[in-house]
């Protein structure tokens, strides 16, 4: 994850404000409001780390998402086929993207 989403993550978790913030090419981080409260880098790092793991912990989600077939072809399924066959095409995809 980068700098920006860590900061505003940290600041909404303190405060449940939004900094008022933004990142220059080099992926500093440009306060335009002062910092006013006073986030380090070290907490910025962390909470990137923290949002990354958090991000790679649901890529089976993202897999899934992508290969399931469209709602209305799910609905078609179910219309035509029962639930027992369309949960035997559901149970394909989640079988080839296990939840960890």
């Amino acid at each position: 994850m980068d700098k920006l989403n860590a900061v505003l993550a940290i600041r909404k978790a303190q405060d449940g404000g939004d900094a008022q913030a933004s990142t220059d090419n080099s992926n500093n981080v440009i306060w335009h409001d002062g910092n006013p409260t006073n986030i380090t880098e070290e907490q910025i790092a962390d909470k990137a780390a923290e949002l990354q793991a958090e991000y790679d912990a649901k890529q089976y989600q993202r897999d899934r998402k992508a290969e399931y077939p469209a709602i209305e072809d799910q609905l078609d399924d179910i219309y035509h086929n029962g639930i027992d066959a369309w949960k035997a095409t559901i149970k394909v995809t989640k079988d080839k993207y296990p939840k960890p």
